[in-house]
């Protein structure tokens, strides 16, 4: 049986200790029983000791669990297992970086594919490259080199993978600490991309033999569609003014030039914006009943966003720093980040956790 939490959303959870990027405990399904409290929120925890983990994916009742040391955590019922992933490339330790998006194929179930976004080193320096990986005999191997050489820094790596409703990849890059490099339509820093999911270029992209569908981005790391196309995407700002964009192909939302509230014409505000007095560091992103739920890492929080009334709040905070939400049938699916550098660790982090979202109705 999973642990069943119930916490108050004012509750305070204490930190029991910090624990470094370098624990490597076996992750664990919880079995703890149900506590009664008054005025509560039930949560439940579905695994433990999870080593930063990044992205959620889940095909039928399994998921999958990117951790950014490089491995893959499987939980399948009450079996969980981590996964290795052998890679071509040597895996970053720079801050931020390492295993991150992760998506898998449309046809997963038949040809057991999946697309990465990983931070690497070699002689050349350091890049970001997005691949293919084929799970066989439980270890994840690089296939297939779709792009390579996406710019990465000391920061700003970016990361996410999605596959849109018109079954092409995005991914969302980083301006890897080099701001100029946002507004360089030659650069691949600093824009959200749009590829077949063979590599190759879509022949409808908003700028000629380019991957890049918008630009001018900071750190973007979450994207999302909601049920009639649209799309939206989280980024970073520069310590605050921390972002939530409508996303359309060929626009430029404004990084360097402009942040936050910051208006200048040809250059896209953000639909909501943590403003000059607050951070959200937001990243991954979900969809459900015309609301958009982001994961924030220096919020501690997962946000929901209001598109039809354009009102927001905290949905879910004391959890610590929240990297990666996944909603199925009305439940919603988060992780945490608490053992990634900035956070504070506590007994059993990190985990990932599941909650309805009947109870918030």
């Amino acid at each position: 049986m999973h642990k069943i939490i119930a916490v108050s959303i004012a509750a305070t959870i204490l930190a029991s200790g910090c624990f470094g990027k370098e624990q490597q405990n076996a992750p664990t399904i919880s079995n703890n029983t149900q506590q009664e409290m008054p005025s509560s929120v039930e949560l439940e925890v579905i695994v433990e000791n999870l080593n930063i983990p990044w992205s959620i994916e889940k095909q039928g009742d399994t998921f999958y669990l990117t951790e950014r040391v490089g491995s893959i955590v499987k939980i399948e019922g009450e079996k969980v297992e981590r996964q290795r992933v052998v890679l071509e490339k040597e895996l970053s330790t720079a801050s931020e970086a390492g295993l991150l998006g992760f998506v898998l194929a449309p046809d997963f179930s038949e040809l057991s594919l999946a697309y990465a976004y990983y931070t690497y080193d070699d002689r050349a320096g350091q890049f970001n490259r997005i691949v293919t990986l084929h799970l066989e005999d439980n270890v994840w191997r690089e296939q297939s080199l779709l792009l390579d050489q996406i710019p990465s820094g000391t920061y700003h790596h970016g990361g996410r993978l999605k596959i849109g409703p018109d079954n092409m990849l995005y991914a969302t890059t980083g301006d890897a600490s080099k701001r100029e490099i946002a507004q360089n339509l030659q650069a691949l820093g600093g824009k959200i991309l749009r590829m077949n999911l063979d590599g190759s270029i879509p022949t409808d992209n908003p700028f000629p033999n380019s991957y890049v569908y918008s630009l001018g981005h900071r750190n973007p790391q979450g994207i999302v569609w909601t049920t009639d196309g649209t799309m939206y995407a989280s980024e970073h700002g520069e310590s605050r003014n921390d972002e939530m964009n409508l996303i359309e192909a060929g626009q430029n939302y404004g990084w360097p030039i402009i942040e936050g509230r910051e208006e200048q014409e040809g250059l896209h505000a953000p639909l909501f914006t943590s403003g000059s007095q607050n951070t959200w560091a937001p990243s991954g992103m979900g969809y459900a009943n015309d609301k958009i739920y982001v994961a924030a890492l220096r919020g501690n929080a997962v946000l929901e966003f209001d598109v039809t009334t354009n009102e927001q709040r905290e949905l879910l905070t004391d959890f610590g720093r929240i990297r990666d939400v996944f909603i199925e049938d009305n439940d919603l699916y988060f992780i945490s980040n608490n053992l990634d550098g900035r956070g504070n660790g506590q007994e059993g982090d990190d985990k990932l956790y599941r909650v309805s979202l009947s109870q918030f109705e």
